[in-house]
C-alpha cells in the first residue's frame, strides 16, 4: 500500500537487541526519527539492554543496570514501542508484518535486527526440567533459581567457548561446583591456539573450575525434577544439579526464510554491501546478516551495520539520493575478561601457516603471548593470555598493516604496564583505542581538547567504552596524559563511579557507618553496578569498617571464592586449610586433631612459615566436616586465604630462650587475637621478637615490635 506523500516514511525495527537499538540511537543522532514514524518490536518482554555485560547480572547488577535505553528515549522520539510479541509474518507485497498477537504494522522501510539463537546440542533429555540456555536476563534469573535449589550444589556448562566460559562464572558466582564440558581438545579452540588454551585452562582451574575437553555428551540423565548426572561417550558420567547449554550461537533468519529471503547454506540472511536483502525494501543488520560471506558474531561489526543502514534511512527520509556508505568487513580481533582472565586475540591465527612466531609462555605466573609476523616483520596474527597490556598496539599495527618500529620480540615483551600505544609519554592519534566503536586516540584528544574531562564524558562524547568496556583503561590513559599535555590538574579518581580517592572515601564510610556497597555508590558516587576497579575496593572498606559478617548479604557478592570457603584455592582446584595458631604455641590435644584430620581426609600437610600448619588437597565437598572436626578442637580460620591479618609471627623469647629478654609470645598472641580477622587493601604479616637477635624477622614484616 503505497504511503501518501505526506506521511512520513514508515520505518519497521524487527528487534530490540544492542544492533537494533543502535540503528535507533544512529537516526536520533541524525535528527531524522523526526521525519520517520517508527514502530519497534521486541520478542523479549525487556527493552535493549547490554548483552555484552549480562554476567555482570551475577555480580549485583539489576536488570535496570544493564538497560541500554536512556531515560524516555522511545517516547522522547515518538516511537512506538511493542515489547513480548513476536513477528511471525512478513508480506512483501502489501509491505506488512504480522506479529504473534495479531498486530499488523505496515512499513516503507524493514530492518531485520533479530540477532541469535543458542544452539543446543541434540542431546537425549537437553529440553528437560534443570536444563539452560545462556542468552537473556530471563535465563539467568532461571538458573539463579534453579541454583538456589540445586542438592548438591553441582553445575554443569556444555561448551568452552566464550559464552560457555560466561556461564560458568556466572555458576561459580551462584556458589556451585562448576564444571565445563568442551567437544573439542582445548578451550576456546576458534580463538586461542594449544598453548594459550593450556594457560587458560590452567588459571580457569585455579579458581576452582574444573575442565573437561575432548568430551562427547551423550543424555542429560534426570530423576523427573532436575538433572542427575551428564553422560558422555567413553567416559564416566558427571553428576550434576543443572545444565547450561552454551555451545554456539545460529542466526535468528527464520521470519526471512518464511517471507521468501535468501539465506545462506549454513544460514544468515543474505545482504550486500549496503546491508539490503534481496527485497530493496528490506535491510538485515547483527547477528542475523550474512554479509561479505559470513555471519558477524560480535558487537562492533554490528554495530557498523547500524551506521550504514542508518545513513541509508537518513537520506530516504530527506529524499536524497542513496548515500555511499558500505559495511566494510572487519577482523574479529577482541579482547575480554573469562572469571577474571584476560584473554585476547587479533588477527587469525590460523590465516597464515607460513609465519614466523614467536612464542613467550611463563607458567608460574599464568601468562602466555603468542606473536605472527610476516617477512618484513607486519603483524599478521596475535594471542594472549593472563596479561593483555600489549593488546591495543599490536591491534594497531594489525589494522594499519605497518611493521614494529623495532625487532617485533619487543612488541611482544614491551614494557608491561606501560603506555604500549604511544612513545615518549604521548599517543599516536591514528592508534586504535576503542575497537567496538572504531574510535582512535586522535578522536578522544580532539574531544578532550574541546572540552571533555571524564571518562564519561568521553564516553557521550565518542562512544569509546560503551561496548565492551575493555578498553576503559586505555580511555583513561589517554584521558590523563592529555589533560597533563593542556597543562590541567588531572583528576586522581579512584575510577569513573567516584571522584573521591581511597583514604577520602575510607572515612567517609567509617565516619558515616554505611553498610553495603549500593549505599556507597549512591551516597559519592555515580552510574550503575561500579568496576572491577571500585567494587574490591568498597568490598575491603566496608570488611574493614561494617559490623556485619563479610559473607551476609551484598557483601557477599563483593568476596572471591577464598572468602566464601574460608580456605585457599590450590592450583588443581583443591583447597588448603589454615587453622589460626596465635603465636606459634599449640597444646598436644590440639595437634593430634590436626593430624586426625589431615589423616582422615587424605591432606598433606606443612608448616608454614607463620609457624602454623597447613593441610593441602582438600575438595570443597570436604570442607564443612574439615571445618567442623577444627573448631570442635577449638580452633578458628587463620585468614591464610584473605586480605587480611595473616599471622603474628614469634620467637619463644624470655620463656625458653636463653637470650630473650621479653615474653614474645605472649606478646604475640595478645596482638594476634587482637587483630585477627582485621581487613586491609593487602595481606598483613607481623611478628615479635624478644631480643635484638630477631629471630622472629620482626624489622622485615608488615609491622614489628
Amino acid at each position: 500500500m503505497p504511503t501518501p506523500p505526506s506521511a512520513p516514511p514508515r520505518l519497521v525495527v524487527v528487534g530490540n537487541g544492542m544492533v537494533g537499538h543502535r540503528l535507533l540511537t544512529e537516526l536520533a543522532d541524525r535528527g531524522a526519527l523526526a521525519r520517520l514514524d517508527v514502530t519497534v518490536v521486541g520478542a523479549e518482554r525487556r527493552a535493549a539492554y547490554d548483552r555484552v555485560a549480562l554476567s555482570s547480572y551475577f555480580d549485583g547488577r539489576s536488570a535496570d543496570d544493564l538497560s541500554m535505553v536512556e531515560g524516555d528515549f522511545f517516547a522522547d522520539h515518538g516511537i512506538d514501542l511493542v515489547l513480548g510479541d513476536e513477528v511471525v509474518d512478513i508480506d512483501r507485497t502489501a509491505r506488512v508484518v504480522t506479529t504473534a498477537s495479531g498486530r499488523a504494522l505496515p512499513y516503507d522501510r524493514l530492518v531485520l535486527a533479530t540477532g541469535s539463537y543458542p544452539f543446543v546440542p541434540p542431546l537425549e533429555g537437553s529440553d528437560g526440567p534443570g536444563c539452560f540456555v545462556y542468552r537473556t536476563i530471563d535465563d539467568l534469573e532461571a538458573i539463579s533459581d534453579a541454583a538456589a535449589d540445586a542438592p548438591n550444589r553441582r553445575g554443569v556448562v556444555i561448551g568452552g567457548g566464550l559464552l560457555g566460559l560466561e556461564a560458568a562464572n556466572a555458576l561459580r558466582n551462584l556458589g556451585l561446583e562448576t564444571h565445563v564440558v568442551e567437544f573439542a581438545p582445548r578451550l576456546m579452540p576458534a580463538q586461542l591456539d594449544e598453548g594459550g588454551a593450556r594457560t587458560l585452562r590452567r588459571l580457569i582451574e585455579q579458581l576452582g573450575v574444573h575442565v573437561h575437553t575432548d568430551r562427547r555428551s551423550k543424555a542429560v540423565e534426570s530423576d523427573g525434577v532436575r538433572p542427575t548426572a551428564l553422560s558422555f561417550d567413553g567416559a564416566d558420567p558427571l553428576p550434576t544439579d543443572i545444565v547450561v547449554f552454551s555451545a554456539g550461537i545460529r542466526p535468528s533468519d527464520g521470519l526471512a526464510r518464511s517471507s521468501g529471503l535468501t539465506v545462506g547454506e549454513r544460514g544468515g540472511i543474505l545482504v550486500d554491501d549496503t546491508l539490503t536483502t534481496d527485497d530493496p525494501a528490506i535491510s538485515a543488520i547483527g547477528e542475523c546478516a550474512l554479509a561479505a560471506g559470513r555471519v558477524w558474531g560480535l558487537v562492533a561489526p554490528g554495530y557498523q551495520m547500524a551506521k550504514v543502514v542508518a545513513a541509508q534511512i537518513d537520506a530516504i527520509s530527506r529524499g536524497d539520493e542513496a548515500p555511499a556508505d558500505r559495511f566494510v568487513p572487519s577482523d574479529l580481533s577482541t579482547k575480554l575478561k573469562l572469571l577474571g582472565v584476560g584473554v585476547a586475540n587479533v588477527g587469525d591465527i590460523n590465516a597464515n601457516p607460513d609465519a614466523h612466531r614467536l612464542v613467550w609462555e611463563d607458567p608460574v605466573s599464568g601468562e602466555y603471548r603468542r606473536l605472527d609476523v610476516d617477512d618484513d616483520g607486519r603483524v599478521v596474527a596475535a594471542v594472549l593470555v593472563g596479561d593483555t597490556d600489549a593488546y591495543p598496539a599490536l591491534l594497531d599495527h594489525f589494522r594499519r598493516g605497518q611493521a614494529p618500529a623495532t625487532d617485533p620480540g619487543s612488541l611482544l615483551l614491551g614494557p608491561r604496564g606501560g603506555n604500549e600505544v604511544g612513545t615518549g609519554g604521548g599517543f599516536d592519534p591514528a592508534a586504535l583505542i576503542c575497537s567496538c566503536e572504531n574510535v582512535a586516540c586522535g578522536a578522544l584528544e580532539v574531544a578532550i581538547e574541546e572540552g571533555c574531562r571524564t571518562a564519561g564524558d568521553l564516553r557521550k562524547a565518542t562512544r569509546a567504552g560503551s561496548g565492551c568496556g575493555g578498553c576503559a583503561p586505555l580511555v583513561e590513559q589517554v584521558l590523563r596524559v592529555t589533560l597533563e599535555r593542556l597543562g590541567e590538574d588531572v583528576d586522581r579518581s579512584l575510577c569513573e563511579h567516584f571522584s573521591l580517592g581511597r583514604a577520602d572515601l575510607y572515612d567517609l564510610v567509617r565516619v558515616r557507618g554505611h553498610q553495603s556497597f549500593a549505599e556507597v555508590l549512591a551516597a559519592y558516587g555515580h552510574g550503575a553496578g561500579g568496576c572491577e576497579i571500585c567494587r574490591p575496593v568498597v568490598a575491603g572498606i566496608l570488611a574493614t569498617t561494617s559490623p556485619g559478617h563479610i559473607l551476609d548479604g551484598e557483601q557477599a557478592a563483593l568476596q572471591d571464592t577464598n572468602d566464601h570457603f574460608l580456605a585457599n584455592l590450590q592450583k588443581d582446584g583443591t583447597y588448603s586449610v589454615v587453622p589460626r595458631i596465635p603465636g606459634g604455641e599449640i597444646t598436644p590435644e590440639k595437634l593430634i586433631v590436626i593430624g586426625e584430620v589431615a589423616r582422615d581426609f587424605g591432606l598433606y600437610t606443612k608448616i608454614t612459615g607463620g609457624q602454623r600448619i597447613d593441610l593441602f588437597g582438600a575438595t570443597v565437598d570436604q570442607l564443612p566436616a574439615v571445618w567442623r572436626r577444627l573448631v570442635d578442637a577449638g580452633f578458628e580460620s587463620g585468614h591464610a586465604y584473605g586480605k587480611s591479618l595473616r599471622t603474628v609471627k614469634s620467637c619463644v623469647g624470655s620463656s625458653w630462650c636463653r637470650y630473650g629478654v621479653q615474653d614474645s609470645t605472649a606478646m604475640a598472641i595478645l596482638v594476634e587475637e587482637r587483630y585477627r580477622g582485621l581487613r586491609s587493601p593487602h595481606k598483613l604479616k607481623l611478628a615479635v621478637s624478644g631480643c635484638t637477635r630477631e629471630c622472629a624477622e620482626a624489622q622485615s614484616k608488615d609491622v614489628g615490635i
